[in-house]
C-alpha cells in the first residue's frame, strides 16, 4: 500500500493509506473528506470547551446583549430553562456573551473534558510521528464520542440553536466565521506532490511510481491559490546534524593546520631502524646526558 503524508501548506495533517491503481479524482475526493470530517471534529471540540465553561447558546437574538438590553426587550432564553447539565450548575458570566452561563457542575465538566482530550488525541498530528494512518472510521468514533458526551451531560439534548447539535445534525452553517475559510469543499479540492498538480484523469501510479510501498508528502489546497511551496530537501532535524557535523570536520582540519607538519619525525612509528634496534635491545636506550 502507498503512504502519503498529507499536508496543508507546510503544516502535517494526517497519514493517508491507499495504493496506487487509484484514481486521482477519487483519491481527492476521499482524502477531502477526511480533512472535513477533522476540521469538524476540532470545531465541535472548541465549542465543547465553551460549553463547559459558560453553558448551553443563547438564542441568535440575544447573544452580544447585556442584561439590561436583554430586560429591555423582554428577551427569554426558553432553551436554557429546559437544557439543564445533570447535577445542576454554576451561574457564571460568559466574557463573549454567546451562553447563558450555567456552567455544568465539576463532574460534568470533568466527563466533557476529557471526551474532549480523547478525541483530539485520536485525530491529533502526533499520529503522524507515531505512523498512524486516519481513516472515516475515526473520524467517526472521535464524533460519537463527543456526542456521547453530551448527552451524558445534557440528557434532555442541546438547544436547536446551539451550534454542537447544528454540527452533530451536519447543519452547521459557517458563513462569515473563520471556521468557512479551513473548510474545502471536495470541488474546490486539489491535491499537488513535487511541485505539480495531480490532475483528475490520472492515477496515483503516473505521479509517484509502480512501487506500491513507496511514502509521499502530497498537499491539498483550494483550486485557484497556485502552486504550494515544495518540500525542503532535508528537514530541520537532518539539516541541524548536517550543520553539526560540517563544524565538526572544520575543527579537526583547523587543528591538523595548526600542527607543525614535522613533528611525525619524533614520532617512533617514523624511525626507519626502530625495528632494527629493538632485535638488539637498543630500543630505550637514550643518548642524551642526564
Amino acid at each position: 500500500m502507498v503512504l502519503l503524508h498529507v499536508k496543508k501548506g507546510e503544516e502535517s495533517q494526517f497519514l493517508y493509506e491507499t495504493t496506487i491503481e487509484v484514481d486521482i479524482c477519487q483519491l481527492v475526493n476521499d482524502i477531502t473528506v477526511l480533512y472535513n470530517g477533522k476540521q469538524k471534529v476540532s470545531r465541535i471540540c472548541n465549542e465543547m470547551e465553551n460549553l463547559a465553561n459558560s453553558g448551553t447558546c443563547l438564542p441568535p437574538n440575544m447573544q452580544g446583549l447585556t442584561d439590561e438590553q436583554v430586560s429591555e426587550l423582554k428577551l427569554v432564553d426558553e432553551w436554557g430553562e429546559k437544557c439543564i447539565p445533570s447535577g445542576g450548575f454554576t451561574q457564571v458570566v460568559d466574557p463573549v456573551g454567546r451562553r447563558n452561563g450555567k456552567k455544568p457542575n465539576e463532574k460534568m465538566q470533568d466527563v466533557l473534558n476529557k471526551t474532549i482530550e480523547e478525541a483530539k488525541a485520536m485525530l491529533s498530528k502526533k499520529q503522524v510521528e507515531r505512523g498512524v494512518c486516519l481513516t472515516l472510521q475515526m473520524v467517526q468514533e472521535a464524533l460519537d464520542l463527543l456526542r456521547g458526551a453530551t448527552m451524558i451531560v445534557y440528557p434532555m439534548g442541546l438547544p436547536p440553536h446551539d451550534p454542537i447539535r447544528l454540527e452533530f445534525e451536519n447543519a452547521e452553517d459557517l458563513a462569515g466565521t473563520h471556521y468557512s475559510l479551513e473548510v474545502i469543499e471536495i470541488s474546490m479540492a486539489q491535491l499537488w506532490f513535487s511541485g505539480k498538480e495531480m490532475l483528475p484523469d490520472k492515477k496515483l501510479k503516473d505521479y509517484v511510481g509502480k512501487n506500491e510501498k513507496t511514502k509521499a508528502v502530497v498537499k491539498l489546497q483550494k483550486k485557484g491559490h497556485g502552486a504550494p511551496s515544495r518540500e525542503p530537501v532535508m528537514t530541520e532535524d537532518e539539516r541541524k546534524e548536517w550543520m553539526s557535523r560540517a563544524y565538526r570536520r572544520q575543527e579537526e582540519l583547523k587543528k591538523l593546520d595548526e600542527d607543525n607538519d614535522d613533528q611525525y619525525h619524533s614520532s617512533s612509528w617514523a624511525d626507519s631502524r626502530s625495528l632494527k634496534r629493538s632485535f638488539h635491545g637498543l630500543g630505550n636506550i637514550s643518548w642524551r646526558p642526564k
